[in-house]
C-alpha cells in the first residue's frame, strides 16, 4: 500500500486528509513567547484575529528528521510498504532536509526494512503542493503505481502554477519568502503585488490597482496557461477573507474559465505567518513552464489595452 504525507504547509483541508488518509508533519509556531504544532494546538483564525496587533513577528520552525521518522515509523506499523513524502519548497523551508534525513534516520533503526521511502521536494508552497498531494492520491486510487506516482510529482512540479496577491508584503519580507529584487520593486510600486514561484522561492511578476483588477489577471493568466488535460480540479487559497476566494470562483464561473471542480482552502498558520491578511492564491497546472515575469506581464497588458482601443477605434471609424 501506498501511504503519502507532507508538512503541514500543503494546506489541505481535514476532509481530503482524512479521505485520502494523508499524514502531515506539522510545523513548529512561536507567536508571542508560546510555542506550537501547526494544526494541533493551534488554527489560521488563531493566528488570523491577532496578527497584525503582535509586536514580536511570529516564527516557523521546521519539523525535525525525529518527527518525520516518527511519522514514516507509524505508517510501517499501519501496514504502508511505500511511503512518497512530498515536502514544501527547499528553496523556502527546511522542511525537505528535515524529511530526508527522517528517512534516513528511519533506515538506520530499521536497516533490514524493505519499505520503499521517497521523500520530494515539491519546489512549490501552500496549496501548490496540496495540488501534487491530492492529484495522487487520486491516481493511487484510481491504480497508479508507487514508481508512477513519483515520475508523475517529478515531472509535473515545474508545471505547478501558484498566484498569490496579498495586503502588504511587510511579512514576506521579514520572512525573507520574497527575493531582495523583488521586494524592492514591490515596496516602490505600492501597488498589489502578484507573486508565483520561480527557481523555489516567491517572486513578484505582475502588479494590479486593487483586487478587481487582480482577479481579472488571475482568470486571464489561467485561461492561457492551463493544461485542461491534467488540470480537473483547481485550488483557491485565502488567509482572513473567505469571500475573496468566492469572488474569484465566481468570476471563474462567469466567465466559463474552468469547468472542472474547484476547492476553496485556507491557508495554514505556517504559510499564513508570512503572507499575512488577505492573501488570495490559485494553484492549477500550466502547459508548459511558461515564461512569467514582471516585464512579459506588463507587455501582455499593453497589448491587451491597445487591442481593446483598436476595437473602439474601428468602432467609430466605421461610422463615418
Amino acid at each position: 500500500m501506498i501511504k503519502l504525507m507532507s508538512d503541514s504547509t500543503c494546506d489541505l483541508n481535514d476532509e481530503i486528509l482524512e479521505q485520502y488518509n494523508i499524514s502531515l508533519v506539522p510545523l513548529n509556531v512561536t507567536l508571542e513567547g508560546k510555542h506550537y504544532k501547526d494544526r494541533v494546538d493551534i488554527m489560521p483564525d488563531d493566528l488570523y484575529a491577532v496578527i497584525d496587533e503582535i509586536e514580536i513577528p511570529v516564527k516557523t520552525g521546521n519539523p525535525s528528521p525525529e518527527d518525520f521518522y516518527l511519522e514514516m515509523k507509524l505508517a510501517v506499523e499501519n501496514g504502508y510498504n511505500e511511503i512518497i513524502c512530498i515536502n514544501m519548497s527547499s528553496g523556502t523551508s527546511g522542511s525537505y532536509q528535515a524529511a530526508v534525513l527522517g528517512r534516513e534516520l528511519f533506515f538506520e533503526n530499521h536497516p533490514e526494512s524493505e519499505v520503499k521511502i521517497r521523500v520530494i521536494d515539491s519546489v512549490s508552497m501552500s496549496h501548490g503542493t496540496g495540488w501534487l498531494i491530492l492529484k495522487s492520491a487520486r491516481l493511487i486510487k484510481a491504480g497508479m503505481s508507487y514508481e508512477e506516482i513519483i515520475n508523475f510529482v517529478e515531472m509535473y512540479k515545474y508545471n505547478t502554477k501558484h498566484f498569490l496577491s496579498v495586503d502588504d508584503l511587510d511579512h514576506l519580507i521579514k520572512s525573507g519568502r520574497l527575493s531582495n529584487a523583488s521586494a524592492m520593486i514591490g515596496k516602490l510600486l505600492r501597488l498589489k503585488p502578484i507573486m508565483t514561484m520561480k527557481d523555489t522561492k516567491g517572486a513578484i511578476v505582475a502588479k494590479e490597482r486593487g483586487r478587481k483588477r487582480v482577479l481579472e489577471h488571475y482568470v486571464r493568466e489561467m485561461k492561457a496557461r492551463i493544461d485542461r488535460e491534467i488540470t480537473n480540479f483547481i485550488i483557491i487559497g485565502y488567509t482572513s477573507d473567505r469571500s475573496m476566494a468566492v469572488n474569484l470562483q465566481n468570476k471563474i464561473l462567469n466567465e466559463n474559465a474552468f469547468d472542472g471542480e474547484i476547492f476553496i482552502m485556507q491557508m495554514g498558520v505556517s504559510v499564513g505567518a508570512h503572507v499575512g491578511l488577505g492573501g488570495l492564491s490559485l494553484y492549477f497546472i500550466e502547459k508548459d513552464h511558461m515564461k512569467d515575469n514582471l516585464m512579459i506581464n506588463e507587455m501582455n497588458l499593453i497589448r491587451e489595452r491597445k487591442d481593446k482601443m483598436m476595437e473602439l477605434i474601428r468602432k467609430y471609424q466605421s461610422k463615418k
